[in-house]
């Protein structure tokens, strides 16, 4: 992979300075994803991403840009591998419980900030509510692939036939979130993972595999009994 190098003006006299338009967009989206939008200054980020404000402008053309293009760098990189699993050939149940552990592992992750970038880069006054309008959109759409992903259990008949996939999508996308603060306030993996299969008790089953699995469990209770 080839590295982008930009060519920018600093301040004042001198010759152009030589930076990193790449690496310097990774730290800005690792300050947007701990401060929020909002919280996070020009002065900030021309601290973390080691250019001057004009040079920034240059590159990037605004703040609010440079958060747009953030957001990409998020659902390019860690947003794909998050969501990775409800594209695989395996079943719904497995797609939604890898991808809720892959929500415990990115959440707690000691290389990143806590939490998700999409519910914790919001943090913006009302004058920057596009910006919230942003993220939501983009929260929608990953909800709207969880359901799909549901959608598709039905269809198979991994799912009883009357499962209402988008309240399903719709609580573990709620889960995804609780578990995205408890990161927030310090939940370690071990934790987050807990919630995660606490979650998928909620996984609605056939009632003929439920019914099979209780007369199983019926058959080798004599067995244990006999042994002991």
């Amino acid at each position: 992979m080839t590295t982008m190098k930009k060519s920018v003006s600093g301040a004042g006299r001198g010759r152009p300075r030589q930076f990193d338009r790449d690496e310097a967009l990774g730290q800005a989206l690792s300050l947007f994803w701990r401060y929020g939008y909002g919280s996070t200054s020009i002065s900030a980020l021309t601290e973390a991403m080691a250019i001057t404000a004009p040079s920034l402008y240059a590159a990037f053309g605004s703040k609010e840009q440079l958060f747009y293009e953030a957001v990409d760098r998020y659902a390019d990189t860690h947003g794909a591998l998050l969501y990775a699993p409800l594209q695989g050939a395996g079943s719904a149940h497995d797609a939604v419980h890898g991808l809720l552990a892959g929500a415990a592992a990115l959440f707690s992750a000691k290389g990143n900030p806590a939490g998700c970038f999409l519910m914790t880069g919001t943090s913006c006054s009302a004058d920057c509510a596009y910006i919230e309008d942003t993220l939501r959109q983009r929260r929608k759409e990953k909800e709207q692939a969880l359901q799909a992903c549901i959608q598709q259990g039905i269809q198979r008949g991994e799912l009883p036939a009357g499962t209402d996939a988008p309240a399903l999508a719709k609580f573990f996308n709620t889960v995804m979130q609780g578990m995205s603060m408890q990161a927030r306030d310090g939940a370690s993996r071990a934790a987050l993972e807990a919630l995660a299969a606490t979650a998928m008790l909620a996984w609605p089953v056939k009632v003929v595999k439920a019914v099979k699995a209780v007369k199983a469990a019926r058959k080798t209770r004599p067995r244990e009994t006999q042994a002991a």
